[in-house]
């Protein structure tokens, strides 16, 4: 009999937020598996070890999921991936990948989820804490209201006509584009914030397009609410 994959999100940042299944899982794994070349060094373990501090005992498998938007090179890591975990589920082993967020949000998780589920094999995805939730609920106010749109928007890409939408914009993965993105967001008149690191002990709270720091690192989410009014 072939292992199940579990694709499990592990939360914004703040082991508390991890949910009571995702620990579950963690704990009855066979394997865990974290993107990254060094299990240990991921995000994810460092959320679940303050959650499960005796996840050192179960047995961790990495895979390399590097930062690039090369085609090829994303094609052949996660064909190896898609190995390594495949090996593991031939062996009747349950894998729990464990990833930051929620797995169905820009996850690099599901580029091996669906091979691995196209080749047949049982897949389960189980949801986590999504980061714009997360970082609303740190300013202490909601995302949409009423009849507002929420947009979740990938910032390393063009965004100048996404800020025209009308709603709540959440823009991620912003990454070395944040000059750019500040220079539009004042351009179209919003209002904007920003969480980097959210939940985890380094976190920093910007509050003004003018506070966030064009330097701000890769786990840095901003808000922008409807265009201000005259």
């Amino acid at each position: 009999m072939t292992g199940k994959l579990y694709g499990v999100g592990v939360g914004p940042g703040d082991p508390e937020l991890v949910t009571l299944k995702a620990l579950r899982l963690t704990k009855e794994a066979d394997i865990l598996a974290f993107p990254g070349e060094n299990p240990r060094e991921s995000v994810a373990y460092k959320i679940m070890k303050g959650a499960y501090p005796e996840i050192d005992t179960k047995q961790m498998i990495s895979l390399p999921m590097p930062m690039t938007k090369d085609k090829e090179q994303l094609k052949q890591v996660h064909d190896e991936g898609t190995r390594i975990i495949a090996d593991q589920l031939d062996q009747g082993k349950n894998v729990v990948f464990l990833t930051l967020g929620d797995p169905t949000v820009y996850s690099t998780y599901l580029y091996v989820h669906k091979r691995v589920a196209q080749m047949g094999y049982d897949t389960e995805i189980v949801s986590g804490i999504t980061s714009f939730c997360a970082v609303s609920a740190r300013f202490n106010q909601g995302l949409v209201e009423k009849a507002q749109q929420l947009h979740v928007i990938p910032a390393s890409y063009q965004i100048e006509e996404a800020l025209k939408l009308p709603g709540t914009k959440v823009l991620m993965k912003t990454g070395k584009q944040m000059k750019t993105v500040k220079e539009q967001i004042k351009a179209s008149g919003s209002e904007a914030m920003m969480i980097q690191n959210c939940g985890m002990p380094d976190e920093q709270i910007y509050r003004t397009v003018d506070e966030i720091p064009e330097d701000a690192g890769y786990y840095s989410l901003i808000i922008v609410k409807e265009e201000k009014k005259p």
